[in-house]
C-alpha cells in the first residue's frame, strides 16, 4: 500500500475515513446513526423549584419545540415526550436522542432511567437494543431539565459567578436507529490510530497498528455493512497479540467524583447524584464486569431519601460487588481546616452509615480532590479501620513535583497508611490509549510496584463511565505494546500493592498542596461558623453527657446531635469550608450555621437544663476558664485568683501612647494601635522587634486563574502598611478586672477597621477584638507581629497536635509554603523564650524570619463576586512566654480564647465544688466527652497527647464508672479492659497519640 510509505499520509488517511469534515456521506462516523423519526409530541412546564416526579407529572404542560430556549438559571423544565417508533425499525437498536446545554434526566414508568449531559457524552437513551414486535412502539417519557450546565452557569469562564439570565437551548430531540456495528468499527480504529500516533516511530507496534488501520480502510465499504466483519477481524488480530508477564497492570475503576456543592447549590447536587448513578446502574445491567467506586455517605443518604427506587437498585449492585462504597467519610471533606474531632466524626458518621446500609465499613480513605492533607490523618484513618489511602490532588503542586505515586505516608504519631496517587494525574479518565500510556510513563515508583489505579468516568453529574470507555479498555486488556488494563476494585488494587510494598518509600509529615492556599482565608464567615459550631457541639455533648449522669430522667439528644453534626460535616466539604463556591452555597452554609443549628441550641433545649453545674460568684476574683479540652473539665470549680482593682488602669502618655499592665504582662501601644512594647513583667526581655507589632498590611491579590482558591507568592511584593487613622487610640475601660483601649483605621479605598485591645486580670495574653467593614476587591489583609525571637522553624497547631515548618526559604520546598494553615495557635520560640499568636476563627498564617503573620480577609470575585464583602468580627491574641510553648501553657490558653467561660444559672445556695474529670498531666488534652453511639449507659472520653512527649497520665472522674476499656474511633472496644484504681485510669501516651476510653456507667 503506497500510503504506508509516508507515515503522516497514512495517519491522515485513517482520520479522514473515520470522520471527514467535507465528505460526510462516505466517512464512517456519518453512518453511526441511520433512520430518524421526529417525536410524536413534545410539551413542557417550567418551575423555579426542584420538585419530585409525582408533583411534576400532574402539572399543566404547554407545547415545546426543538430550538427553543429555557431559563433563566436554576429554573427547572419538565418535558412530556410522546414517542411512536416506526414498525419498519423492527430488529434495530433504537435511541431517544436529546441534546441540550442543560443537565437532564429521563423518567420512564415513574422511575429515573438515564442522565443526559452533553459534556458527559450522554445524549441518548437506549429505548431498545433490538426492537421486537411484542414491545410497545408508542410510549411516554418525561425529561427533567435543569437550566444550568454541568459546571453551573458561569459566564465566559467556568469559575465565573453564575449568570442569572443564562438560558439553555434544546438543540435536538428525536428517535434514531443506532448502528452498533459502525460504532464497534469506530472504536477499533480509534484505538489503532492512537497506538500509531502515541507509541512513537521507534516502536514497531506503532507501525503495525498503522498498517492494520490502513488495511481496514481498504477493506471497509461504509455503504456495504457486509464488509464490516472482515474489517473488524483485522483489528482483532492486533488486539489478540498478548503482552509479556512484566507489563504494568492498570486497575481501571469506574468513577464519578461529584462535588457536594461548588458551582451549584446543595439541592442541585442531589439531582446530579441521581442523574449519574442511574446512568451507572443502567450501564451495569449490560456490563456485569463494570465496577464503580463511589464515596460520600451524605450523597448516598440524599439518594436514599429522594430516589428510593434508584437506591434499591444501587443496593443490589453493592451486594454484587459492582457498585462499591469507598472513603468511609460523610463527605470528601477539606483535609486541613476541620478540627480533629470533626475529622473523627467524618469517619464515624460515614463508616456507621456504610455499615448500616451495606453491611460493611470502607477499608480505603478516598479523597481525590482536596487542598492538602493534615499530618494527623494517618492516625485517624487507623482508628477508623482504614489503612489505605487514595488521592490525586498533589499532582497540582505549583512548584515541586511530588516524588511518589505509591508510598507509605507517616503521620505525626508514627502511624502509616499505604497511599496511592493514580499516576495518570486524574480521577476522570476516558479510557484512552494516551491515558494508559501516561499512567505507566508518569509513574514515579517504577520498579517498586507494577500496578496503578485508573479512575474513569465523567464527574460532577456527567454520569461517570460510558460504554465507549469500557469498549476502549476491553481492546487494551492484554494487547502487546500497551499496559495491561483490567477492570478492578480498590481492594484488588491495594491488595496487590500491599504484596509489592517491601521496596516502597515513606513520606513523613503533612502532604502540603503548593496551590490553593488562599482557601485558608476565603469566605471568612463560613470559617467562623465552622469554628463556632464545632465549639457549640462540643459543649452540648459535654453538658448533655453530664446531665444524663446526674439526672436519669434526662434524655441525651442523640438524634438531634447526629442531625447537627451531619450538617456541620456537610459544610466541611472541600469546596464549602475552603470558600471556593458560589454565593448560593455560601448562603446555604451560613443558614445551616446560624439558622437550624442556632435555633436549636439557643432555645430552651434540654442541654441548657443542668442545675447541678455552677460556678460560684466571688467578688473581686476572676476564674480562668480551663475547660474540659485541657487540664480539667468545664464542670470543675475553677481556681480563684485575687486581683487588685487598680492594676489594670491604662496609662496615657504625652505622645498619645498608652500602657497597660495586669501583673503578668505589660504593654505599650501608639496612637494607631501598634504594639510598641510587650514584656513579661517578671522577665525583662522585650518581645517586639522594631517597635511595631499589630501592624495591618494590605496586599494586591490577583491570582493567575483560581481566584477564590489561590494566593500567589508575588502578592508579597505588593505589601502596603495600613497607615490612615480614623480615630486615635483611646481608653475605653480602666480599672477593675479589665483594661481596654480602642482605635479605628481606614483600610484600602473604603474599608474600616475598629479594634479594641483588651487586657484581663492575670491573663497571659493580650487580646485584639476586631471589627472590619470590608469593601475591597482583590485585596488581602493581614496582621503582622515582628518579634525578638530567632528560630529556623515555627510551630503550628494542627488536629490533635502540632508540627514545625521552616521560617526560611532555603529551598523551593520551603518558599512554596509562603502561606500555610494553622488552627488555634502558632508559636515562634528559641530556647527559654517565645511568642505565640492565638486566634478564634482564622486559619491562614505564616512565619517568615521573625514575623508572625495572621491572614484576616481576602476579596476574590470568582466564583462568588460578593465573597467576604460585609461586616466581620474576630479575635486574636499575642502571648509572650518563658520556656517552651508547652511549659508556658500556650495550648491551654488557645483553648480558653476559643471556649469562653459559660455562665450557668444556679440557685443562691452555696454549691460545692465538683469535678467531672481531671487529668494528671498537662501534656494531655481531654478533648471530647459524649454518649457512646450504641450504648446509652456508656460515655466516650477522647484524649490526646499535645506536647509531643511520651507520658503516663491518670484520668479521674466523678461519674459512677463500673467498667472502662479503650476503644477505637468508631467506638469499638480494643484490647483488654482498664483497671479502675484509686488514682483513676492509667493511660499511656506516645507523642500525639489519640486515645478513646469507653466508660460504662452504673445505673
Amino acid at each position: 500500500m503506497a500510503a504506508i510509505k509516508h507515515r503522516r499520509t497514512a495517519l491522515e488517511r485513517v482520520e479522514k475515513f473515520i470522520s471527514d469534515t467535507y465528505f460526510t456521506d462516505c466517512n464512517l462516523r456519518g453512518r453511526l446513526f441511520g433512520d430518524r423519526c421526529p417525536l410524536a409530541s413534545l410539551s413542557y412546564f417550567q418551575t423555579p423549584r426542584r420538585i419530585p416526579y409525582e408533583e411534576a407529572v400532574v402539572q399543566e404542560f404547554g407545547p415545546a419545540q426543538v430550538g427553543q430556549s429555557f431559563g433563566p438559571t436554576w429554573e427547572t423544565c419538565w418535558f412530556k415526550v410522546e414517542l411512536s417508533i416506526p414498525s419498519a425499525w423492527a430488529g434495530r437498536e433504537v435511541h431517544f436522542v436529546w441534546e441540550s446545554d442543560g443537565e437532564g434526566m429521563v423518567w420512564r414508568d415513574a422511575q429515573p432511567v438515564q442522565g443526559l449531559t452533553k459534556e458527559g457524552e450522554k445524549t441518548s437513551y437506549i429505548l431498545t437494543r433490538s426492537l421486537k414486535e411484542s414491545e410497545p412502539h408508542s410510549l411516554t417519557l418525561y425529561v427533567e431539565l435543569a437550566c444550568n450546565g454541568l459546571f453551573g452557569a458561569g459566564k465566559g469562564s467556568m469559575i465565573a459567578p453564575p449568570d442569572p439570565d443564562r438560558r439553555v437551548t434544546l438543540s435536538k430531540a428525536e428517535l434514531v436507529v443506532f448502528n452498533r456495528d459502525v460504532y464497534e468499527l469506530l472504536v477499533d480504529l480509534e484505538i489503532l490510530l492512537d497506538m500509531a500516533q502515541l507509541l512513537g516511530e521507534e516502536n514497531q507496534r506503532s507501525f503495525q497498528a498503522l498498517y492494520t488501520a490502513n488495511q481496514m480502510v481498504n477493506v471497509c465499504d461504509v455503504m456495504d455493512p457486509s464488509t464490516f466483519p472482515a474489517t473488524r477481524d483485522l483489528a482483532a488480530a492486533i488486539f489478540s497479540q498478548r503482552n509479556g508477564e512484566s507489563q504494568h497492570t492498570v486497575h481501571a475503576m469506574g468513577h464519578c467524583h461529584i462535588d457536594s456543592a461548588w458551582l451549584w447549590p446543595y439541592e442541585e447536587t442531589i439531582r446530579k447524584c441521581a442523574r449519574s448513578w442511574v446512568t451507572v446502574v443502567q450501564l451495569m445491567e449490560h456490563n456485569p464486569e463494570l465496577t464503580f467506586a463511589c464515596s460520600q455517605a451524605q450523597q448516598f443518604e440524599w439518594v436514599r431519601r429522594s430516589y428510593p427506587g434508584l437506591y434499591a437498585r444501587i443496593q443490589d449492585f453493592v451486594a454484587k460487588g459492582q457498585f462499591i462504597p469507598v472513603g468511609g467519610t460523610w463527605v470528601e471533606m477539606d483535609g486541613n481546616l476541620p478540627s480533629g474531632e470533626s475529622m473523627v466524626r467524618q469517619f464515624l458518621q460515614g463508616q456507621r452509615f456504610f455499615q448500616e446500609q451495606f453491611g460493611r465499613i470502607c477499608s480505603e480513605f478516598w479523597l481525590p480532590d482536596t487542598f492538602g492533607y493534615s499530618a494527623q490523618l494517618p492516625q485517624l484513618m487507623h482508628g477508623c479501620g482504614i489503612q489505605r489511602f487514595l488521592t490525586q490532588k498533589l499532582s497540582w503542586n505549583l512548584v515541586n513535583s511530588f516524588p511518589h505515586h505509591t508510598f507509605f505516608w507517616e503521620g505525626i504519631d508514627g502511624s502509616q497508611v499505604l497511599t496511592h496517587f493514580p499516576p495518570g494525574d486524574s480521577y476522570g479518565m476516558h479510557g484512552r490509549v494516551e491515558e494508559v500510556l501516561k499512567t505507566v510513563k508518569n509513574n514515579k515508583d517504577k520498579g517498586r510496584v507494577n500496578h496503578s489505579a485508573f479512575l474513569f468516568g465523567f464527574g460532577d453529574g456527567g454520569g461517570g463511565p460510558t460504554q465507549k470507555m469500557l469498549d476502549r479498555m476491553k481492546r487494551m486488556s492484554d494487547t502487546d505494546g500497551l499496559p495491561r488494563v483490567q477492570i478492578s476494585t480498590p481492594d484488588q488494587l491495594f491488595s496487590v500493592l500491599e504484596k509489592e510494598s517491601s521496596q516502597l518509600c515513606t513520606w513523613v509529615g503533612e502532604l502540603f498542596l503548593e496551590l490553593h492556599n488562599g482557601t485558608y482565608t476565603t469566605q471568612a464567615q463560613i470559617k467562623k461558623g465552622n469554628r463556632e459550631c464545632e465549639q457549640i457541639l462540643h459543649d452540648v455533648e459535654v453538658l448533655s453527657t453530664l446531665a444524663v449522669a446526674q439526672d436519669k430522667e434526662f434524655q441525651y439528644p442523640a438524634s438531634q446531635l447526629q442531625q447537627l453534626w451531619r450538617l456541620l460535616l456537610l459544610n466541611q466539604f472541600h469546596d464549602v469550608l475552603p470558600g471556593s463556591c458560589i454565593q448560593l452555597v455560601v448562603e446555604d452554609a451560613l443558614q445551616y450555621y446560624t439558622g437550624e443549628q442556632g435555633a436549636w441550641l439557643a432555645g430552651p433545649s434540654p442541654p441548657c437544663r443542668f442545675p447541678q453545674v455552677c460556678v460560684p460568684c466571688v467578688r473581686g476574683c476572676l476564674r480562668r476558664n480551663l475547660r474540659s479540652p485541657h487540664i480539667k473539665s468545664a464542670m470543675e470549680a475553677l481556681p480563684q485568683v485575687w486581683v487588685c482593682d487598680t492594676c489594670f488602669w491604662p496609662f496615657p502618655k504625652e505622645d498619645g501612647s498608652i500602657t497597660m499592665e495586669n501583673g503578668v504582662i505589660s504593654v505599650c501601644m501608639d496612637t494607631m494601635g501598634h504594639l510598641i512594647s510587650l514584656r513579661l513583667m517578671d522577665f525583662e526581655r522585650e518581645s517586639i522587634a522594631n517597635g511595631c507589632a499589630n501592624q495591618f498590611a494590605l496586599f494586591d491579590d490577583v491570582p493567575l486563574y483560581w481566584d477564590a482558591w489561590d494566593v500567589m507568592d508575588y502578592h508579597l511584593e505588593t505589601r502596603k502598611p495600613v497607615t490612615t487613622m480614623l480615630k486615635p487610640l483611646e481608653v475605653t475601660l480602666a480599672g477593675g478586672l479589665r483594661g481596654s483601649v480602642r482605635f479605628s483605621l481606614k483600610v484600602g479605598k473604603s474599608s474600616t477597621l475598629t479594634q479594641e485591645i483588651i487586657l484581663d486580670a492575670m491573663c497571659p495574653y493580650l487580646r485584639f477584638q476586631t471589627q472590619v467593614e470590608w469593601k475591597e476587591a482583590h485585596k488581602f489583609l493581614k496582621v503582622e507581629f515582628p518579634v525578638n525571637v530567632r528560630s529556623t522553624s515555627a510551630t503550628y497547631e494542627i488536629q490533635f497536635g502540632h508540627l514545625q515548618r521552616p521560617t526560611h526559604w532555603n529551598t523551593s520546598w520551603d518558599w512554596a509554603r509562603f502561606e500555610v494553615w494553622a488552627h488555634k495557635w502558632l508559636d515562634l520560640s528559641e530556647h527559654g523564650f517565645g511568642v505565640a499568636l492565638l486566634n478564634n476563627c482564622k486559619y491562614g498564617a505564616s512565619v517568615h524570619r521573625n514575623i508572625l503573620s495572621l491572614s484576616l480577609l481576602r476579596a476574590p470575585k470568582s466564583p462568588d463576586s460578593t465573597a467576604d464583602i460585609g461586616l466581620h468580627q474576630f479575635t486574636y491574641a499575642v502571648m509572650p512566654h518563658q520556656g517552651s510553648f508547652q511549659e508556658a501553657g500556650v495550648i491551654q490558653q488557645a483553648y480558653s480564647l476559643n471556649f469562653p467561660l459559660h455562665v450557668v444559672p444556679a440557685s443562691c445556695a452555696p454549691c460545692p465544688a465538683w469535678s467531672a474529670f481531671s487529668v494528671s498531666s498537662p501534656a494531655i488534652v481531654l478533648e471530647t466527652v459524649k454518649q457512646a453511639e450504641d450504648r446509652p449507659e456508656a460515655v466516650v472520653v477522647r484524649l490526646y497527647e499535645a506536647h509531643g512527649s511520651t507520658v503516663t497520665a491518670w484520668l479521674q472522674t466523678s461519674l459512677p464508672v463500673k467498667k472502662a476499656m479503650l476503644c477505637d474511633l468508631l467506638e469499638r472496644p480494643v484490647g483488654w479492659g482498664l483497671s479502675l484504681e484509686k488514682q483513676g485510669l492509667r493511660l499511656s501516651f506516645t507523642p500525639f497519640r489519640v486515645l478513646s476510653v469507653l466508660l460504662v456507667l452504673s445505673c
